[in-house]
């Protein structure tokens, strides 16, 4: 099994295989509009406008599990992310990442990579820590998803390679990416 075994649904309701994007370097995220990492759409878009001809594709997948940082509908999320940031890359319907909603695809991601981590370098990576860890003092020893934009690395074989958590960067997960080309 890898992630070419899955379906997921577009933002206009539409079936999207996975497994169209077989011979890419994936990166998977989870998005929201209206978060501290939101201008991590601007990084991503970078990326995939460097490294897309080249074989990176960019899955984002909208959710509002994360203090209801994605309320809006799909097309409202479509046009946020194009208007503010200049997204091209795919967005798909929003989802649920954890519990009993939460998409296959997700299911997959979590049990490949489990929580790597938070920078705590980055600026926000301490006030996430103390807010996680009031909710569940032992938050880091699963591998649920822990906020919105992390992200997985998956060669061109579907192979998930790399979880990057939230304080990850998308300029510092640049060279994994370059490895994978």
């Amino acid at each position: 099994m890898n992630v070419y075994d899955f379906d997921v649904k577009k933002m206009n309701g539409e079936t999207q295989k996975i497994r169209d994007y077989e011979g890419n370097v994936l990166l998977i995220v989870n998005t929201a509009s209206k978060c501290g990492f939101t201008p991590q759409f601007e990084g991503l878009e970078k990326l995939y406008q460097t490294y897309g001809e080249k074989g990176l594709a960019i899955i984002g997948f909208p959710c509002n599990q994360f203090a209801g940082q994605d309320p809006g509908t799909n097309e409202e999320i479509k046009e946020f992310c194009s208007l503010n940031y200049g997204v091209t890359f795919p967005m798909m319907a929003k989802i649920d990442v954890n519990g009993k909603d939460a998409e296959p695809l997700y299911e997959y991601l979590k049990s490949q990579k489990g929580f790597a981590g938070f920078d705590m370098e980055h600026p926000i990576a301490g006030k996430l820590d103390e807010i996680l860890r009031a909710e569940n003092k032992n938050y880091d020893e699963t591998s649920d998803i822990k906020w919105n934009f992390t992200k997985f690395l998956i060669d061109r074989k579907g192979t998930v390679v790399e979880r990057f958590e939230p304080t990850a960067t998308p300029d510092k997960i640049a060279p994994a990416i370059e490895k994978l080309l």
